[in-house]
């Protein structure tokens, strides 16, 4: 089964950077998964995300507000994989 993996924010900076850790992450662990970025703001506010960026993975959000890094992700993710 793929994993769906979405990063939800604006496209400032720090969206672009967990977008880019997060496919790191994907690649190291060798998943998977389509990872893709959402700039929808009512996609965002739908999902009940009130600090971005946020991390959705498999439709359930499982971060807000902060930028994870790679090791980081890639422990979260080995779980869901």
């Amino acid at each position: 089964m793929t994993t769906e993996i979405r990063v939800l924010g604006p496209g400032c900076a720090k969206c672009r950077t967990l977008l880019e850790n997060t496919k790191e992450a994907v690649a190291a662990l060798g998943l998977d998964a389509n990872v893709e970025e959402i700039h929808d703001v009512a996609e965002i506010v739908a999902r009940g995300v009130l600090s971005t960026p946020a991390l959705v993975v498999n439709d359930e959000v499982v971060m807000t507000g902060h930028v994870m890094s790679v090791p980081s992700l890639q422990k979260m993710l080995s779980k869901v994989g």
